[in-house]
């Protein structure tokens, strides 16, 4: 019996009901796949409290999950029943037992990386790789600000980052994050609830401030990162937990000749070479044995409202993940 999640109005944690659904068989180019760990991030928060009205209700938040291939379409060549594939897609789906899955959109994955690491990092480290490498290209030189640096793109970012040499600064928020900070590879870490990120960053740095800032908090950093920036320096706000950022005067980038994006992973890997090209080289970072992880956490489908009021206390530092 297939089941999912589905959110049928725009709310709070509570409007994630778990229902049954039904499939039909798998058309052109199309695969069944049965779930077996699905990841959740704080882009399904955005899109169930309706900040991101991107899901058509009702409808089935999730954006990524990995799984095993039980039924194969036509015109389906690269795949056969059995195969466990991992994905990312825009038009969710993710949060339920069994789904329908463009073939383009499902990549292999080696069989040294578990589900539990796919399902809890696979979006975050193609985030980071397309951070690092897409909407900027930092070198050895750079010296870079990551606000929430143990949270879950945090860790990651932080510590691909640092594996190439480049000198990272991260925030955090509490004072009992900041050893995890340290061991993800900064080299600095401020707790930003003292009021004085912007002149610590300016003593670290010698007063002339940092190349890029990468903020995934939004609201409650956003001025104080633009603050950290060096002349010509380049903010990449990239998420808002604490709430969207208020509209920006093109006078304040002027003051320095700055530079601001928000990128969206979706929109970098909707060719599907570049998506395939960016997914192996996050599979071969990942079997490098580079990274440092934390303790993942499981819970069942029918309980995904309890990992968004994790995640929303911002206590689960990206280690969240359902179980079908």
């Amino acid at each position: 019996m297939c089941k999912a999640i589905i959110i049928r109005n725009y709310g709070d944690a509570k409007v994630l009901e778990l229902e049954k659904i039904s499939l039909n068989e798998p058309g052109d180019r199309e695969l069944l796949i049965r779930h077996t760990a699905i990841g959740v991030n704080y882009h399904d928060i955005y899109v169930r409290s309706g900040l991101y009205k991107t899901l058509n209700l009702p409808g089935i938040p999730g954006c990524e999950a990995i799984g095993i291939i039980e039924k194969i379409g036509s015109g389906v060549k690269n795949f056969k029943n059995g195969d466990r594939i991992v994905y990312i897609t825009s038009d969710y789906g993710a949060y339920a037992t069994h789904r329908m899955l463009s073939d383009h959109l499902a990549i292999k994955v080696p069989d040294m990386i578990s589900d539990e690491v796919m399902a809890t990092n696979f979006l975050r480290s193609m985030t980071v790789k397309m951070l690092l490498e897409k909407v900027t290209k930092i070198t050895l030189a750079d010296t870079i600000l990551v606000t929430a640096a143990a949270g879950g793109v945090g860790r990651l970012l932080c510590q691909w980052a640092n594996s190439l040499g480049v000198c990272v600064i991260g925030t955090v928020s509490n004072q009992n994050k900041v050893s995890k900070a340290n061991s993800y590879g900064c080299k600095y870490t401020i707790v930003c609830d003292q009021n004085d990120v912007v002149e610590k960053v300016m003593n670290f740095t010698g007063g002339k401030g940092v190349d890029v800032v990468y903020d995934s908090v939004g609201s409650e950093t956003f001025e104080h990162s633009l603050a950290t920036l060096k002349k010509c320096g380049h903010l990449v706000n990239y998420g808002q937990s604490s709430g969207p950022v208020e509209p920006l005067m093109m006078s304040t980038l002027a003051i320095k000749s700055l530079t601001v994006s928000r990128p969206i992973l979706f929109h970098f890997i909707e060719h599907t070479e570049i998506y395939h090209q960016m997914a192996h080289s996050v599979f071969d970072f990942f079997m490098s044995n580079r990274l440092l992880l934390p303790e993942s956490e499981s819970y069942p489908l029918k309980d995904a409202s309890i990992t968004h009021d994790i995640l929303e206390s911002r206590r689960g530092g990206g280690s969240l993940y359902l179980i079908p």
